[in-house]
Parts: structure tokens; sequence; C-alpha cells
């Protein structure tokens, strides 16, 4: 008699260890700014906690960019991870979240060259691995305002900066997160680093690909070292331009980043993909932890014809960003096939209620 073995599928709906965390799928919310830290000392509000807690289906949250100093900032009202009472209102999130069955980590954004010094309090500056402007502009109080000439940073205060990344992840642990995202992605300082067109240092943190990701391995290692490799993970994006990054080869700059991280033991690499699936592939291949991929799609933003990525191997998760900022429920409306609120760009940043807590889950979606 012939046996027939059924072959299980893995899908997004599936659980996952992370870390030794149980996420109950492979649905992340992505990490998307919303300028709305309107507490005492760019501190998250009780808003906040709601936003968060109304999408805590998700198998893993990862919050806003969250400055790891009062110097990380580049855009308005944005939260920090800095401060006791940062700290404190984090632990309400992190509360509302886990009350609601969730797990939630932060991702730590120092900005770098991307600001303006009208955002920054007591004098400060924003800083960069060179003195290489950025082209563009960033909007502030007064209007937009034309990115500055950074303040190259020096070696006492690359150390300093690295130190300012642990500081904060042991903030977040004390604040109630699961865990700790370096975002090194998105043209912010990590990825200034990265990128050789921001980077032109000829000292040991410039010049090569090799040299050029010592930043970034620092950041990760003293993280790691501050609350555990595994609750630790790391957000790239090679290739992209945003912030002005010019990556004409990242491939050989990535590679060199992923075996040099690869003995910390990272609890996931997260990836926003560029138009080549073949380094998608390649960096998936090379990297032991949960691979989570912010996919490429061709409407904008990522949605259920990425599923399928899940169920073929490419990623262990599957990160929504626009979609899970409208669809508080999204990964029950990934399950059953829609529908989905549209997401309203007006109300990305800042401003109230509106396009923050406000968008409606099933079955309020489906009586209105």
């Amino acid at each position: 008699m012939d046996e027939r073995l059924e072959t299980t599928v893995t899908t997004a709906f599936d659980p996952i260890d992370l870390g030794g965390i149980r996420l109950r799928n492979r649905i992340a919310m992505a990490p998307m700014t919303r300028s709305r830290a309107y507490g005492p000392g760019l501190s998250p509000t009780e808003s906040a906690a709601a936003y968060y807690a109304q999408r805590a289906s998700a198998g893993l949250i990862v919050t806003e960019g969250t400055q790891p100093s009062p110097g990380g900032q580049g855009y308005p009202d944005t939260p920090g991870l800095h401060s006791a009472e940062q700290i404190a209102a984090w632990r309400r999130v992190t509360g509302a979240v886990h009350a609601a069955g969730g797990r939630i980590f932060a991702q730590l954004m120092h900005t770098g060259r991307i600001g303006h010094p009208s955002l920054l309090p007591d004098g400060l500056y924003p800083v960069g691995p060179s003195a290489v402007a950025a082209k563009g502009s960033v909007y502030t109080a007064s209007g937009p305002k034309a990115y500055v000439v950074p303040r190259e940073l020096g070696e006492d205060d690359i150390w300093q900066t690295v130190e300012d990344h642990a500081t904060a992840a042991r903030n977040a642990m004390a604040a109630g997160f699961d865990g700790v995202e370096v975002h090194g992605a998105n043209g912010y300082l990590v990825h200034q680093f990265l990128a050789p067109n921001s980077n032109t240092r000829t000292d040991h943190w410039g010049g090569d690909d090799q040299r050029r990701t010592r930043f970034a391995v620092e950041v990760v290692r003293a993280v790691a070292a501050a609350i555990g490799p595994e609750r630790t993970g790391l957000r790239i994006s090679p290739g992209k331009p945003f912030g002005d990054i010019d990556e004409p080869e990242p491939d050989a700059t990535y590679l060199a980043l992923l075996r040099a991280v690869e003995p910390v033991g990272l609890a996931y690499l997260h990836l926003i993909e560029s138009p080549d699936r073949a380094l998608t592939l390649e960096l998936r291949k090379r990297f032991a932890g949960v691979f989570i991929l912010n996919a490429r799609a061709e409407n904008g933003y990522s949605g259920p014809d990425q599923l399928p990525l899940i169920e073929d191997g490419t990623a262990d998760m599957l990160a929504f960003g626009a979609l899970f900022l409208a669809n508080p429920d999204l990964p029950h409306r990934l399950r059953r096939g829609g529908p989905y609120n549209s997401p309203e760009r007006a109300t990305y940043y800042g401003g109230d209620d509106r396009g923050y807590t406000d968008y409606p889950a099933l079955p309020a979606a489906e009586e209105a």
C-alpha cells in the first residue's frame, strides 16, 4: 500500500518563536513615524497606548522610530527613550499592548544628518559620519528647512553614540518592551555610516565596505550586550535612496555587515526590500535568525499579495506599514481576504486622533 504523506505549508497565520517569545502569527506591524509625542518631554500619550493596543493582534509590533538621545531627533514631536518620564509613558503603552495579548519592540532611531538645529534642544546640532549635507528639507514648526551640513562625529562622539543606544535599550526593557530594533535603514545615522556618499571618512570608521559597517556592528553589539541578543533586531534597507543615500553596489556592504553581526546571534533581521529580489534571497540564506521582510510592492505598500512569501520560504515574517496604520485588525482582514480601510496620507504625521485611533475594526467597518 502506498503511503501518502501530507506536506504542511507554513502560512503567515502560524505562530513562530522569536528569541524564546512565542508570537501568535508571522505578521509584524512595521515602524511608522507618527509625530504625536505630545506628552511631557516628548513622551507618548494615552492615545499612543490606544493606537498600539488596537494593533496588538500583530505577531510583533515595532514602534515608531524613537530617539536614543536628545540629539538623535530629526522630526517634530517624535518620542525618545532617554528620560525617566519617557520610560514611564512608554510603560503605559507596553502595558496596554501586553494586556491585549501583543508583543512589542521599540525601534531606536538616531536620525543623524536628517533634521535641523531648530528641532534640537540646548544648542545641539545634527551630526553625521562626515560633513556632507543631505539634499532636501525637513518639516519644522516654522515650515520646511533645508538640511544643514552635519557636524562630523569624532572618535569620542562615536563611542558616546554607541553607548546612548545601549542605554536606550536598557531603558526600553525598563519600560516593559519585549526587545529593541536598531534602525539601520532609511538614510538615518547607522545607514549614513554604511553608505559611501554620506560616509567619506578615511579612518577605521569609513573607506571600504568592512570599515563602513563598523558603526552598525558596534551599535548592534552594544545593544545586544545590554539586553541580550535574543531581544535585539536590526533593520536595513540596502540600496534604498531615502535620505539622499546612494549605494550603487550594496551587495558587498550588506554581506559584510551580516558576516560581522552573525556571531552576535540577533533575534531577527528586518529587511526593507529593494527591487533586487536576488539580494533578498541571499541575505535570507545567510542570516540564521528570524528573517522579517517588508516586501517590495507594486502599489506602493505591501498587502495581501505578499502573503505567499511566507509559504514559499522567502521570509519567516512579513512587515506591513501603511495597511496596518489604516487597519488595526489587519491579521484578521488578511486571513479573511479583506475588506481594507484605505490609509489617509494627510493624517500620517502630527494632528489629533483622526487618522490615528479612529480607523474602524471589523465588524464595525462592515456595519459602516
